[in-house]
């Protein structure tokens, strides 16, 4: 059977998390636990951050693994996490909203560049972080799959 990409299942609200590391590992733990990916994957992805920041401005971060990472990917997928009292990503970097990515094969190369649309928008950064369903945050990317 084929999950879907992004499913409200896929998305977790109200979040409170400490640290930029803690932040990745959650949103990894709901890859794994949504069956897109190994646990190795977790790794890869906090490697990924100690390379190069997943922060994207605007109060976002997309965490995602290294390149060896796509061998623990099961299922293209996303996970999004809400954390509205946001998380320090370094330098000043503040983020409320966490989206990891599992791609397999080029396939999150699609899934970045659709998501980087909905996300250049400001006002829909802001829409999310205050949204108080899943279903609220799955129609800002209905075109995502």
């Amino acid at each position: 059977m084929t999950l879907p990409i992004l499913s409200k299942e896929n998305i977790e609200l109200n979040k409170k998390v400490d640290t930029k590391e803690n932040a990745i590992k959650m949103t990894g733990e709901l890859l794994v636990a949504r069956g897109y990916v190994e646990p190795s994957y977790i790794d890869r992805m906090l490697e990924r951050e100690q390379l190069t920041s997943t922060y994207m401005g605007n109060f976002v971060a997309i965490p995602h693994g290294t390149e060896e990472g796509k061998q623990s990917v099961k299922e293209s997928g996303i996970a999004i996490i809400q954390v509205p009292e946001g998380v320090e990503f370094g330098e000043g970097n503040e983020v409320k909203l966490l989206i990891g990515i599992a791609g397999k094969g080029d396939e999150h190369l699609d899934i970045l560049s659709q998501i980087a649309i909905v996300l250049s928008e400001e006002e829909n950064v802001e829409k999310i972080v205050a949204a108080t369903s899943e279903e609220e945050i799955l129609a800002f990317f209905e075109g995502v799959n």
